[in-house]
């Protein structure tokens, strides 16, 4: 029997096994050589902003190889461990160590190159695709050609013939430390079963759990305004950081095996096979994977928290640009609203003009400002109620209007309160009767800090009696404000058009202009977030499925008996369902969990809308990520089949 023999034999036998490995490589592959094609496509050089293309997609790449690395060193692992007891009998037959390396380097040379070469075959014909979604995610308008880049060839082979020199000096390295007796022993320690569940164990159990609820309980204080300081907050980020990943470990190396420990005792031994078969093998079993599952749990929390605020501001971004700019366009100079509203004239644009003159008054807010807060006295924007249009202040009171949810979240004001305008002639005392968060001038005049509206007479005593350095200082901020309102929105991007070509300057916006560059750089961030968050859950819903095939070969002998006591398959599939929905639904449940608060504590700063945006991040994963759990219960079938 020659070894060339030895080695097709292997990977048509292994080749059933190797499936779900192979097909994780070629998503790899492809993925990886689709995202180096975009950083070379001279489309990518459309995408403008604050964020480039190209660079960004070259980053990405980086992490997408340390996440395919990653899984497939850990995956290789995995199967070396599986086949040691292949390898002691070649041992055994006369094989060499060195022979036996050859055979192992041969067969992986076969599967992980073919994987490779198909990779890049199936990258290249969606590489088209994944421009095209590109472009419609950054509305650009633009036709995505189909284009094979040799740089891209070139960086995808050296990548991950990088890669597979590592799996062959990590298979090297594991085979000559090895002797036979201990290949024959692998398998059987890579597992520990606790038949009693000590003291210690409970306590940990508590331990996490208690972590866990700390954490999500400091979360909500973060930015509540109950934590002042930049130290403070830094502080409190990194506490609540450490006790929700030390609380997840702890979950999985206690607390499920206390849960479901105190479940099984609740029913005094009588346990059903559905039982049997799920919580009595979990509760044993999750503890020698905590470090795994904990790292799986939170990179899976990372990816939907991040996918979930990228699509937030991408889901917000029209709301954002009106918080920002209350109308289509906005002027602080006049000069450049005049040159505007000619070409719009020329242009046969019909519009409405809003003509605003704000003071800049220093306000003694010592009565609605947190007692803890150093600085009592804001410096903003007055404007007079005559001005805005269905707003209308008595005398002796004054409304706060643009105070953005992110500052109101930071330092929440009382909504009512005594405030003193500081004049030249002395202080002005009002009664604020309300805060809202309608915009009524753009970001530059406000800076997120609201607006400040008074009764015509009021305004007029407070512009005679105006501090001239405060305007002096304020520079072109405390200029007037100039907003146009098309009156046809259809007209808007002709208007746009017009506003770009002239080229305004700072102190002037477009509210449209806004929202477009929002979509473009938050759609870009969201799209490579995506396809990272894609990637590891690919790769992680196939390391589950791996330890998930070992424990099946595992207990092949407890199902055999099973059968043969008068179980049917249908009985013990019943209970791998059960099995497989506490395997993959806990991991999932708590990352659910941990992404929520998250996303929770501070998604007011990348937009206007939470629930809607997160809900369909988290269904769009869930549904992902069951799959490999509906994979690992066909597995568990044929396992169960083939028992008997």
């Amino acid at each position: 029997m020659s070894l060339n023999y030895i080695i097709l034999r292997n990977l048509r036998k292994n080749i059933k096994n190797y499936y779900l490995y192979v097909f994780a490589l070629i998503f790899g592959v492809a993925l990886y050589f689709s995202f180096v094609t975009l950083q070379y496509d001279p489309s990518m050089d459309k995408i403008e902003g604050t964020i480039k293309g190209g660079a960004a997609i070259g980053a990405s790449s980086v992490l997408l190889v340390a996440i395919v690395a990653i899984f497939l060193l850990y995956a290789n692992t995995i199967f070396i461990k599986r086949r040691s007891r292949e390898i002691g009998l070649f041992q055994l037959i006369g094989l060499t160590k060195g022979k036996i390396f050859k055979l192992l380097s041969a067969e992986n040379l076969i599967l992980y190159f073919g994987s490779m070469v198909i990779g890049i075959g199936a990258g290249f014909g969606v590489s088209r695709l994944i421009l095209m979604i590109l472009f419609k995610i950054l509305a650009i308008e633009s036709v995505a050609t189909l284009r094979f880049s040799v740089e891209a060839l070139q960086q995808t082979v050296l990548v991950f013939a990088a890669i597979y020199l590592l799996i062959m000096l990590m298979n090297y390295t594991f085979i000559k430390a090895q002797s036979i007796l201990s290949l024959f022993k692998v398998t059987s320690t890579a597992q520990d079963r606790i038949r009693k569940m000590p003291l210690w164990e409970i306590v940990l159990g508590l331990l996490g759990i208690g972590f866990i609820a700390s954490g999500y309980y400091l979360s909500t204080l973060l930015f509540s305004g109950k934590i002042t300081g930049m130290n403070g907050l830094m502080i409190s980020m990194i506490v609540t950081l450490v006790l929700v990943i030390a609380g997840t470990y702890l979950l999985y190396k206690g607390s499920v095996s206390f849960v479901f420990n105190a479940i099984r005792k609740s029913k005094q031994g009588y346990l059903s096979i559905n039982e049997v078969l799920s919580l009595s093998s979990i509760m044993f079993r999750m503890k020698s994977n905590a470090l795994l599952l904990t790292i799986i749990t939170t990179v899976s929390a990372l990816a939907i928290g991040l996918l979930s605020l990228s699509y937030i501001s991408y889901y917000s971004a029209g709301a954002t640009a009106k918080d920002s700019s209350p109308d289509d366009f906005g002027f602080a100079r006049v000069e450049a609203k005049e040159k505007f509203v000619q070409a719009l004239d020329g242009a046969k644009i019909k519009y409405k003009e809003i003509h605003m003159k704000p003071v800049i008054m220093e306000v003694d807010a010592a009565k609605i400002i947190p007692k803890d807060s150093k600085d009592t006295v804001l410096t903003t924007s007055v404007i007079s109620d005559s001005s805005v249009e269905g707003v209308d202040v008595k005398p002796g009171e004054a409304k706060i209007l643009g105070y953005s949810s992110a500052l109101d979240s930071m330092m929440s004001l009382d909504e009512t309160g005594e405030i003193s305008f500081k004049t030249l002639n002395g202080p002005i005392k009002q009664q604020l009767t309300g805060i809202s968060g309608k915009t009524i001038m753009p970001y530059f005049y406000s800076k997120g800090a609201g607006v400040f509206v008074v009764d015509e007479t009021v305004y007029d005593e407070l512009a005679q009696g105006q501090d001239p350095k405060l305007r002096s200082a304020k520079g072109a901020a405390a200029a007037d404000y100039f907003g146009i309102e098309l009156a046809d929105r259809s007209q808007l991007k002709d208007a746009n058009q017009i506003f770009t070509d002239q080229k305004p300057g700072e102190m002037s916006i477009s509210q449209y202009e806004f929202e477009m560059n929002q979509r473009s750089n938050m759609g870009l961030i969201m799209f490579i977030v995506g396809f990272l968050g894609l990637t590891f859950l690919i790769t992680s819903g196939c390391i589950l499925y791996f330890k998930q095939m070992d424990e099946g070969e595992e207990e092949k002998a407890g199902y055999t008996i099973l059968r043969k006591l008068g179980f049917t398959q249908g009985d013990l599939l019943r209970g791998i369902q059960f099995k497989q929905l506490f395997n993959f639904g806990i991991p999932l449940v708590v990352g659910l969990s941990h992404s929520y608060f998250a996303v929770k504590s501070g998604w007011f700063f990348f937009g206007t809308e939470m629930l809607t945006p997160m809900i369909l991040v988290m269904l769009l994963y869930t549904a992902l990520y069951s799959i490999f759990g509906f994979l690992s219960v066909l597995y568990y079938k044929r396992v169960i089949s083939e028992s008997l």
